[in-house]
């Protein structure tokens, strides 16, 4: 292979089908038809001596050689934001467009506070955009945007193996909302033995919250009793407010500090926390831009912890 001639622009497309997994895609997301990435690809195949990439089925995929110069090609990619970020802190040029993808919830709690901070960096322009948090791959998504907020339920795998970043933002408890005119309203914690003939308002089957249900089940060993699958917040709110049962509720963004009619407790005995972070791509992740985006989510996240607890302690 002569290195002297392999083109950064060829390498990152090599990259964007290691990640993308197909030609249609890379050419969608680097706006070329995909006849002139395949013969982009050719182009970086011949300087490389080497084949990159095989025929499977309809499709190409990539040989161990093209894995191994698709990882080089993200190496480079992290080298040369590196050095550009270099250069924008000498002139604290914290500047350009940063993209953020999040869960709703994540975004009502965090982005309002944190854009409101932003705004006053000159020439730093953040867009967001919201997508459903159960449907989404997230790591995937890292692809077509600088920085995704994504969850995950504590102990369960995640991100790893993707050669993402990750910057942890904060860790939201699961309570158990209720009606405020609840039995058990009263109690400062409810356990696993104190819900059972509940009937609760669960979330759609697969949803990371279902996994809390099915822990209460093996603890109590009686089955939960769920008559309603609902995916958005404010939907099960309503149900809960109306008496129609009780349901896991994420304790900073539920309305249960807000609502006179809706109470949270939390829920003691069982492993219910999830965790919010932003994921990167490691390169993009390099940014002075979407370093200065993340260090504000990251402090806004703190902001929103020692709030509630505040609320909370009476302070």
């Amino acid at each position: 292979m002569n290195a002297q001639r392999l083109d950064v622009q060829r390498l990152e497309l090599l990259r964007e089908l290691a990640e993308r997994h197909s030609v249609t895609a890379v050419a969608r997301a680097t706006h070329r038809t995909p006849s002139a990435v395949s013969q982009q690809l050719k182009v970086l195949e011949r300087e490389a001596g080497l084949p990159l990439t095989e025929r499977s089925g309809r499709g190409l995929v990539l040989t161990d050689a093209g894995r191994a110069l698709a990882t080089s090609a993200a190496d480079i990619a992290v080298a040369l934001e590196r050095a550009t970020a270099v250069w924008d802190e000498f002139r604290n040029h914290a500047t350009g467009d940063v993209s953020v993808v999040t869960f709703p919830t994540a975004g009502q709690m965090l982005l309002p506070g944190a854009l409101q901070e932003l705004a006053e960096v000159e020439g730093l322009i953040v867009h967001c955009t919201d997508m459903d948090p159960e449907l989404a791959d997230f790591p995937a998504l890292t692809a077509d945007f600088d920085i995704v907020l994504a969850h995950t339920m504590r102990g369960q795998p995640a991100w790893g193996g993707r050669g993402l970043r990750v910057v942890p933002l904060m860790s939201e408890p699961l309570d158990v909302g209720m009606p405020a005119d609840h039995r058990l309203a009263g109690r400062a914690s409810v356990g696993a033995t104190d819900v059972v003939g509940e009937t609760w308002i669960g979330v759609p089957i697969g949803f990371p919250f279902e996994r809390i249900l099915h822990e209460i089940e093996q603890q109590t060993g009686e089955r939960a009793d769920v008559t309603q699958r609902i995916a958005d917040l404010r939907m099960i709110e309503a149900f809960i407010t109306a008496g129609l049962g009780i349901a896991l509720m994420p304790r900073y963004t539920s309305g249960g500090g807000q609502s006179e009619e809706l109470v949270l407790k939390p829920l003691r005995g069982v492993d219910a926390e999830r965790q919010i972070v932003a994921l990167m791509r490691p390169d993009r992740a390099e940014r002075l831009a979407v370093r200065t985006v993340v260090d504000v989510l990251r402090a806004q996240a703190a902001r929103v912890q020692a709030q509630h607890t505040a609320s909370v302690s009476g302070l």
